[in-house]
């Protein structure tokens, strides 16, 4: 089947090259020439397991296929996917400027019939605008042309993007054009062999339920850092409460790790987005998605309060280790990390950072500019050296056994502040750290 795929982000460029890797023919736009370049040359612009080695492997077998030519783009595929960006505008709501140029963009080049797929993610309604948008455009030529919109919102967890998309637990279709439907079940087929995992709903629905979704993630995360925060205040440990509450086959344990907040591309956008539409389109207010907003820009926080209260409001001359500056494991994503807020925190008491992650350092340089105060470690124990704490940020899987023994030679004082309770705190405790967890 031939695909084209408008945008070659994270959302794009993961899905182009699953759906390449199935055997389609995939052709993937982006007006950023220098993204495409890289990309013909065998990089990629994100960091994400197992992408790479699928971009090259399916260019190589020529299924997938970069251009920055819009006509080529729109004449190829039968099946047009979106997949541009939607940033919050300063008042939460999501940007759509980018979804609807591309809509305008396909009604301004077609010449036969096309299913329109918004695979970024959009408030509701954002299928109606598009299929205005394309109309109009057809309008002005005085062209006729067949064409549905349909909404597939996209669940891919960053770091484990390729196995989300190959191994979906679900496929969510709103549509009410039949052959899009059926083209929509064509092109999934290869990816529910074992069992049946497309859901057909009506296209508000689905556009619903990507945004619903991530806002029951979110708030299962503040949850447990208001209970983790309160557990602290009542001598009990999170952890065994986490335990008890997960044995419930009702609740489960995903989503019930406490930790110093989430960020990312989309749980912090998409619960603004959410708490938004409802306020402009129904004039409903979400009482719950704004707690869990507010509770989670105060846990970003909770580290460097943790850090004053044991040092003192004054960290001049203090120097901190900091392990991880990506939001999650396995990517290299600074969007909204809790990471920047714990560096404001230190530099702004007059501290300095020496920072280690796996995969977002460049990023982080980006990010945070040339910044005297913040230097970069080449490994984790590099970091280590002359400080007066370690901060661990972000749960990479290399910082889960570390060597203690030289943690507590290398620090000045044996203080660690632990961001996402990677250790039993008997076991630290017992090799004489001062160790600061959360909830417990």
């Amino acid at each position: 089947m031939k695909i084209t795929v408008i945008g070659t982000g994270y959302v794009g460029l993961v899905s182009g090259a699953c759906l390449a890797e199935v055997g389609n023919d995939v052709l993937c736009f982006d007006l950023d020439l220098e993204k495409i370049r890289v990309l013909e040359a065998g990089g990629i612009p994100i960091f994400e397991p197992g992408l790479q080695d699928m971009v090259r492997r399916n260019v190589a077998a020529g299924r997938l296929h970069f251009t920055t030519d819009a006509a080529h783009a729109v004449q190829h595929g039968t099946i047009q996917f979106i997949a541009v960006g939607t940033p919050p505008d300063e008042d939460g709501s999501a940007d759509m400027q980018y979804v609807l140029a591309a809509a305008r963009n396909i009604g301004r080049l077609m010449t036969d019939y096309k299913v329109v797929v918004d695979k970024s993610t959009v408030p509701v309604g954002t299928a109606d605008q598009v299929h205005a948008a394309i109309a109009d455009e057809l309008r002005q030529r005085g062209v006729q042309a067949p064409y549905a919109v349909v909404s597939n919102p996209e669940f891919l967890k960053e770091g484990a993007a390729v196995e989300d998309f190959m191994r979906p637990d679900r496929i969510i279709v709103g549509a009410s054009d039949e052959r899009a439907i059926l083209l929509m079940r064509a092109l999934y087929a290869p990816f529910q062999r074992n069992r049946e995992r497309l859901v057909v709903t009506d296209v508000r629905s689905a556009e619903l339920t990507k945004y619903a979704a991530n806002a029951m993630l979110a708030t299962r995360i503040s949850f447990m850092n208001e209970l983790a925060n309160l557990a602290e205040k009542l001598g009990a440990d999170i952890e065994m409460v986490r335990q008890g509450m997960g044995a419930d086959p009702r609740i489960g344990y995903h989503f019930l790790y406490p930790g110093c907040g989430y960020g990312g591309s989309c749980f912090p956008k998409d619960v603004k987005a959410l708490i938004k539409t409802a306020a402009d389109e129904g004039g409903v207010e979400l009482k719950v998605l704004t707690a869990v907003e507010t509770a989670n820009e105060v846990q970003k926080n909770v580290l460097g309060r943790k850090i004053k209260q044991r040092l003192g409001d004054d960290l001049t001359g203090r120097h901190f280790a900091v392990w991880g500056l990506a939001f999650k494991p396995n990517t290299d994503d600074m969007r909204e990390a809790p990471s920047l807020a714990l560096l404001a925190d230190l530099l702004a008491a007059g501290a300095t950072v020496t920072a280690y992650d796996p995969a977002a350092m460049h990023e982080a340089q980006r990010v945070l500019g040339d910044e005297p105060r913040i230097r970069y470690a080449q490994s984790p124990n590099e970091a280590l050296v002359g400080a007066d704490a370690l901060v661990i940020v972000t749960e990479w899987k290399e910082f889960r056994s570390p060597d203690f023994d030289l943690i507590k030679a290398r620090l000045k004082q044996p203080l660690i502040v632990d961001g996402r309770n990677l250790y039993d705190p008997a076991l630290v405790r017992g090799q004489g750290f001062d160790y600061l967890a959360i909830g417990r």
